[in-house]
């Protein structure tokens, strides 16, 4: 069975940051450009700290890709970290004399909480957190961010696309038109918070400057959108290969997201169940969903953990950024005595970025399910396969 895998590696302030993806299909028109245009959408977005400064992040194609085609192999891609010339010394892979007496430059005992650092110091037995944060980092999505540009591209040439945006900031509601623009990113790119609502960007551009100065921080929501995948990606035969719940498991995975629901979820717990499944009815001219539809999408384009060809619709919560330059109560871990927490350079709020992280897991798992289900060694027998099998699905009610 053909899946698509990725896998990244690098610490935030080591040399550089690394992506492997591996299982997509040779023939796969794909540049340089397409996915440093992706990294730079997630180093935009008001509220970012220095680090989106100095990082222009640009990737260099190390294998699997010659004369601008994917060739079938693994995908190899680096970028270089233009901070690690200041944290060389930190940093540096090789022992250094005085390591065991004077340890390194810029040690970290003073735990921050919300971090990893704490639970990564015992779970790794460490002494200086340094060790857990450079990996825990949000820097490694930079890696995350480069892999779902290749899977997003791929989804691109079978004519599947995927938005997202800010539906909330630091407390503060954005309204969502009733009908999103055919080109959602295009929609809201011209906005530094990516959100539809003008009204409320103000307001949220305004709680963001009032929080830096407290030396506080803002979480928020995004939705993410996938329009134009086929009914029947995923299966409700076994637990984990419902796509239901490979997507969560890709949301909750990015740092700092704590919640997701599909579609309104969590509304629809509070709602009888006339007042929240989806009447179906004929829809002729939409093949990819078997010329059916649903009157509305309050599952969110998923049923039994199988598409319905209906939009995938996905609600992303991020918590505040767990660095603060108001540091909260902890304890040194070098004594285990009451201390503040250290303060790391870091940004007010990432929701904005964060939408951009979810489109490229959301792609990341969308494709791997496409690869799984119509497989193929090159795009044009994938291209095959899907055409075959929408074509199968058009036909099912002889329209």
């Amino acid at each position: 069975m053909s899946r698509i895998r990725f896998t990244t590696a690098g610490e935030s302030h080591g040399p550089a940051l690394v992506s492997i993806i591996e299982g997509v299909p040779a023939g796969l028109g794909l540049l340089a450009a397409e996915v440093n245009r992706e990294l730079a959408r997630r180093q935009q977005g008001y509220g970012r700290g220095r680090r989106m400064v100095i990082e222009q992040d640009e990737i260099e194609f190390l294998s699997g890709v010659r004369a601008g085609e994917t060739l079938g192999s693994p995908i190899a891609m680096i970028v270089r970290n233009r901070d690690w010339k200041s944290w060389t010394d930190v940093m540096d892979p090789a022992p250094r004399e005085d390591d065991d007496t004077e340890g390194r430059k810029r040690r970290l005992t003073r735990v921050r909480p919300g971090h990893a650092d704490l639970s990564g110091l015992f779970k790794y037995d460490r002494t200086d957190a340094r060790d857990i944060l450079e990996r825990a980092s949000a820097r490694e999505t930079t890696a995350r961010v480069a892999a779902g540009a290749v899977a997003r591209r791929m989804l691109a040439d079978l004519d599947i696309s995927i938005g997202s945006y800010v539906t909330h900031l630091g407390g503060i509601d954005a309204a969502v038109p009733a009908e999103l623009p055919d080109d959602i990113n295009a929609a809201v790119e011209g906005s530094p918070l990516r959100t539809f609502d003008k009204d409320a960007e103000g307001r949220m551009i305004a709680r963001v400057d009032e929080l830096k100065k407290a030396g506080d921080t803002a979480g928020g929501v995004c939705e993410v959108v996938v329009r134009g995948v086929p009914v029947g990606l995923g299966s409700h035969v076994s637990w984990d290969r419902k796509l239901d719940g490979r997507l969560a498991r890709a949301m909750v995975s990015i740092p700092a997201v704590k919640g997701m629901e599909i579609g309104p979820g969590f509304a629809n717990a509070t709602k009888p169940g006339s007042a929240v499944h989806d009447e179906i009815e004929p829809a002729p001219g939409r093949p990819r969903a078997g010329h059916v539809r649903r009157r509305t999408n309050r599952a969110g384009g998923l049923e039994g953990g199988i598409t319905t060809g209906e939009p995938i619709v996905l609600r992303v919560a991020m918590k505040p950024i767990s660095t603060l330059m108001s540091p909260l109560a902890t304890i040194d871990a070098a004594t285990g005595t009451p201390a503040e927490a250290a303060a790391e350079r870091s940004d007010v709020t990432a929701v904005p970025a964060m939408g951009v992280i979810a489109e490229a897991m959301v792609a990341l798992v969308i494709a791997d399910a496409v690869v799984e289900k119509f497989g193929g060694d090159a795009m044009t027998e994938l291209r095959r396969n899907f055409d075959a099998y929408v074509a199968h699905v058009a036909s099912r009610f002889g329209r």
